[in-house]
């Protein structure tokens, strides 16, 4: 890449188990990361129209301010009888106060909604999806897209994870995305595939 290789990283996130993620994720290439709400860095509206737009917004406004080359995600979760809804709206779902339970409870309501119209069970296949954007202070862009395919299950299982994990079975597993060990949730995820798709570019 024409960019000089970075040592220092900013995480464009306020969300602490997304800045968690990725800091693991970015383990094995020994790079400071700082999390842009410990820079004190305010986060930026998303008025983007799609994942990635929102992930390049959040990093280019980090790495406007901070000096230093900005990792932002954007993901959120697709449901196919929802026509994709929640999407990118994921976590306006959730309320100003952020709780995902009753983002999962109004997934479930609207599906129970869905069946009543269809006069059957309708399909609660779904998958999340994450978007990568990295810039650099000179404006630079480069974005990733990652994908896991699923189902929806009701009630939530699990503790661990954030989000939607507790509601999500990926279809390799029989336990949810909330219920799985972070290592392995890592080598699966949709944020995993993104990563991937980033590191194979930037960092070989």
């Amino acid at each position: 890449m024409s960019e000089p290789r970075f040592s220092k990283l900013v995480v464009a996130s306020h969300n602490g188990g997304k800045i968690k993620e990725i800091r693991d994720l970015l383990l094995p290439f020994c790079l400071e990361v700082v999390a842009a709400r410990d820079l004190g860095l305010i986060e930026p509206d998303e008025t983007e129209k799609t994942f990635v737009g929102n992930a390049i917004l959040k990093a280019r406004a980090a790495a406007e301010v901070s000096g230093l080359p900005a990792i932002a995600d954007d993901s959120g979760l697709e449901v196919s009888s929802l026509k994709g809804k929640p999407g990118i709206f994921s976590a306006r779902w959730a309320g100003p106060k952020k709780d995902f339970y009753l983002a999962m409870k109004k997934i479930n309501n609207k599906l129970k909604v869905a069946d009543r119209r269809a006069q059957r069970r309708v399909s609660r296949s779904a998958r999340f999806v994450c978007a990568l954007a990295v810039v650099w202070p000179t404006g630079k862009t480069e974005s990733f897209v990652g994908t896991v395919n699923g189902d929806l299950c009701w009630p939530p299982r699990g503790e661990r994870g954030f989000g939607y994990d507790p509601i999500f079975l990926p279809k390799t597993n029989s336990r949810t995305f909330g219920e799985l060990e972070p290592e392995l949730k890592h080598a699966i995820s949709h944020r995993a595939d993104a990563f991937q798709k980033l590191t194979n570019s930037l960092f070989r």
